[in-house]
């Protein structure tokens, strides 16, 4: 009886034990469990969110506001072809003899065109109407009417129609240097003919350049879908404001793939104006080409930083050679900005209008040289 007493206890006091920590640490017992934090939304009540709060369900007030401004253009060019055989050595003896009437044939092309004032005035794709004979606008409302070229920019792509027609439909700029990526987007155009189309994405990208398609480049990329037929047409925000011009779609189909290219609206603000006004557009120049500075450029010139453009060459008596640049000085700053890139620090020279003096900041055989230039106007013969 003692020996039983003796083995109870401890089994009576391991029970307590037990019961305590159970009591107090219930997990102490438990099998582990990984934990895996999932954050769930009750999508039945989440919209995209905006900046002036959720996203709408519906973009129909957008392009009600936009639509009516957005036109589609046909344009004919006559093209002269050559007589058969007007080449061969052998037959020229017999159609020398005789004159051979040239045969004409007519070439039409389809694109897409924004109306920017009630002056009739019209922003599209130089490529649209380029080498056109004739142009036609079409307007949503039903009414067509012949346009007559105000101006074009090759260098950036962008021509300027007008039409003679009254209590014409406007659309409102947007401020494009606002746009951020993930923006909300609508292409407006007529697509392959079919008639005025929109389609929605959002912005991929902004101040997309070095595509090798325009001398200025500083496109809106976007996923909303843009088919041939939709250069010209309106890229527009949720609210229906105009932020960029369709122009080209990158593809190996033919068709959409998702990367769509605009001409930003500032731009085409800046480029629309100066072809009313003066009938060409006016940009600054320095007279200078320029190379990027690679690392190994850099490192060769003692340079940490490879920010910077290393000046090539100099075109006599331009406002360079006249502020006293050299060839193999390097340009890290245009008016105290610092130089990111080839492609921009042109951009921005080309901004500044004839007359304006700007300071460029040049290394020289290791020392910072702030000289003052004077822009002139770029001479349109340069590339």
């Amino acid at each position: 009886m003692r020996r039983f007493s003796f083995l109870l206890w401890p089994v009576i006091t391991g029970i307590f034990a037990a019961i305590i920590l159970l009591q107090f640490f219930p997990d102490l017992f438990a099998p582990k469990v990984t934990t895996v934090e999932i954050r769930q939304t009750n999508q039945a009540n989440s919209q995209p969110a905006t900046g002036l709060g959720h996203g709408p369900v519906s973009y129909a007030d957008a392009v009600n506001v936009a639509a009516p401004a957005v036109v589609n253009i046909y344009t004919r060019t006559l093209v002269q072809q050559k007589a058969p055989l007007k080449d061969d050595p052998f037959y020229q003896q017999f159609l020398e003899r005789r004159d051979t009437p040239q045969r004409q044939r007519i070439e039409s092309s389809l694109g897409s065109g924004v109306i920017l004032s009630p002056q009739g005035y019209i922003a599209t794709n130089n490529h649209v109407i380029e080498g056109a004979d004739s142009i036609v606008v079409a307007l949503k409302d039903g009414r067509e009417a012949m346009a007559t070229l105000v101006g074009n920019d090759p260098e950036t792509d962008l021509a300027v129609l007008k039409v003679e027609l009254g209590d014409l439909p406007t659309i409102t700029l947007s401020d494009s240097d606002t746009l951020q990526v993930g923006d909300v987007t609508l292409a407006i155009g007529n697509p392959f003919g079919v008639g005025q189309t929109v389609t929605m994405g959002i912005i991929s990208a902004t101040g997309r350049n070095s595509l090798g398609l325009n001398t200025y480049e500083d496109f809106i990329q976007t996923d909303a879908a843009i088919n041939p037929g939709n250069s010209g047409g309106a890229l527009i925000d949720a609210y229906g404001n105009l932020i960029g011009i369709n122009t080209v779609i990158y593809t190996k189909s033919g068709g959409s793939q998702g990367i769509g290219f605009a001409i930003p609206s500032n731009l085409t603000k800046q480029v629309m104006q100066d072809l009313i006004q003066h009938g060409r557009v006016i940009r600054g120049w320095l007279g200078i080409e320029v190379q990027e500075l690679t690392p190994q450029l850099a490192e060769s010139f003692g340079m940490a930083d490879t920010r910077g453009l290393i000046i090539a060459g100099i075109f006599r008596n331009s406002p360079a050679h006249i502020a006293g640049m050299q060839p193999g000085d390097i340009m890290v700053s245009i008016n105290k900005q610092p130089i990111q890139d080839r492609r921009s620090s042109m951009d921005q020279i080309a901004k500044y209008k004839p007359g304006e003096e700007i300071t460029i900041e040049v290394i020289r055989n290791n020392q910072e040289l702030s000289l003052p230039v004077k822009i002139v106007e770029r001479p349109r013969s340069r590339s």
